[in-house]
C-alpha cells in the first residue's frame, strides 16, 4: 500500500460538486479515507477559457497497482461527465467538469505513452505544487 497523490480539477458546472463526488467515488474505489488539501481557484492552465478551476490535491493510501488506479479515475472521469472530455479532438484542452490526475507515488517512477508518474508538471502548475505541498 503506497500513499497516492491525486489531483482533481473541474471548470464546468457545480464546480465543488464535482471535486466533492470525485473524493467520495476515490475513498469508495480505495476503500480509505483521503486527506484532502485546501481547494484553490486558478486559471486554466495551457489554453485560454473564461472559466476557472477549482483544484486540490488529495492523498490516499493505493492497494494496487499503478495502472489499477489509472483506470480508475478514468472510470470515475467517465461516470461523473460523460460527455465532457478533457482533450479536443486534436489533443489540446478544454474546459471539462472533472479531471483526475496521479500527481506522484513516492519510490515510484513509470514513464509510458500512457502513464508518467511522478507528474512531469507537477512543479510548473501552482494548483498541483501549492496543494500538494500543503499535503507533504
Amino acid at each position: 500500500m503506497l500513499n497516492t497523490y491525486i489531483g482533481i480539477g473541474s471548470n464546468l458546472g457545480d464546480r465543488k460538486a464535482y471535486l466533492q463526488e470525485a473524493i467520495a467515488r476515490i475513498e469508495f474505489v480505495a476503500r480509505e479515507r483521503a486527506r484532502v488539501a485546501p481547494v484553490m481557484e486558478s486559471e486554466p492552465w495551457g489554453y485560454e477559457s473564461q472559466n476557472r478551476f477549482l483544484n486540490t490535491v488529495i492523498a490516499i493510501p493505493w492497494h494496487g497497482t499503478p495502472q489499477e488506479l489509472l483506470h480508475a479515475l478514468q472510470e470515475i472521469e467517465r461516470e461523473l461527465a460523460p460527455c465532457s472530455p478533457h482533450r479536443n479532438v486534436d489533443g489540446s484542452y478544454r474546459d471539462r467538469a472533472i479531471d483526475l490526475d496521479i500527481i506522484d507515488i513516492p519510490g515510484v517512477v513509470i514513464d509510458t505513452p500512457t502513464l508518467t508518474i511522478p507528474h512531469p508538471r507537477k512543479d510548473a502548475r501552482p494548483f498541483v505544487a501549492g496543494p500538494l505541498k500543503a499535503l507533504l
